[in-house]
């Protein structure tokens, strides 16, 4: 599925390694940016780092072709995020983020995440 904040989305997203973010996300980082979680779809990737989202949306085939969105946590102006529930077969937590441009973004991740981590990676950056 893509990633666009374009619009409304939802993605079904599973945590990786920070340091198998694509390259091309590490030259975008500006001084003093590091990246601190990351997530991926099965082409797409969303990169938390400690001043921003940056989403990742692979094109075409071949996947040579790629759109960077970025959005600083300055602009989140609140965000809700839902726990699995105790014994769910399923184990899927969600992330609503609504932007100070009436933009939202719905993300879903699935398996063992931790959202609380995700919650205060957010609230540490956006309430500066």
């Amino acid at each position: 599925m893509s990633i666009n904040f374009n619009s409304d989305s939802v993605w079904n997203l599973k945590e990786i390694d920070t340091d198998s973010v694509r390259s091309e996300v590490k030259g975008l980082l500006t001084d003093g940016e590091s990246v601190e979680m990351a997530f991926r779809t099965v082409r797409d990737q969303l990169v938390f780092t400690n001043k921003r989202i940056i989403a990742i949306d692979v094109q075409g085939i071949t996947g040579s072709r790629k759109t960077f969105t970025t959005l600083p946590y300055a602009r989140i102006q609140y965000f809700s995020i839902q726990t699995p529930g105790f014994a769910e077969i399923f184990s899927d937590s969600e992330l609503f983020i609504m932007f100070s441009n009436e933009f939202t973004a719905k993300f879903e991740f699935k398996g063992k995440v931790d959202i609380g981590r995700i919650g205060r990676l957010i609230s540490d950056y956006a309430l500066r």
